[in-house]
């Protein structure tokens, strides 16, 4: 896979994003494992940008993670600092599912409302109705079925 090329702006706007982030990953003695490598994929699939701390104290064994890394997982590398790597990936879309049996949302009507005081304008108010009320002629919101009830609370009545 190649890499993510992208402009010196765009990776200094994403190392400022990344400056409060804090690190998701850890790369302990054992180094680049498999189970690593899947947790950074995993991470940058859901953030999109992230920092990995590195435990060794072997600089260029750093540099040569980050960009294998960046390879790999077709990320961008954004930083190298210290012990923390710091990738980017744009985050894919998520599909959303729609249901055929979902009830419609809530919607925001207008509604004319005379004043109290007579000889005023009328009031703009908007509304919120829910998916299970409706509106009635005068203005107010009313539940469009009426609560049930078990059967045993309407005997009980």
């Amino acid at each position: 896979m190649a890499q993510i090329q992208l402009t010196p702006a765009q990776r200094k706007d994403h190392r400022a994003e990344a400056h409060h982030l804090n690190p998701v990953v850890m790369i302990g003695t054992d180094g680049l494992t498999e189970g690593v490598k899947k947790e950074i994929d995993a991470a940058l699939t859901s953030h999109g940008l992230i920092k990995v701390r590195v435990q060794s104290d072997d600089r260029p064994g750093r540099e040569e993670m980050f960009r294998a890394l960046a390879e790999e997982l077709d990320a961008a590398p954004i930083q190298h600092i210290g012990k923390l790597l710091v990738f980017w990936r744009p985050v894919p879309e998520k599909e959303k599912k729609v249901s055929e049996d979902r009830m419609p949302g809530p919607r925001d009507v207008k509604v004319l409302k005379n004043s109290s005081r007579y000889g005023q304008r009328p009031e703009v108010k908007t509304l919120r109705v829910l998916g299970n009320q409706r509106l009635t002629p005068g203005g107010s919101v009313k539940r469009s079925k009426p609560k049930q009830t078990s059967v045993k609370k309407r005997a009980q009545d």
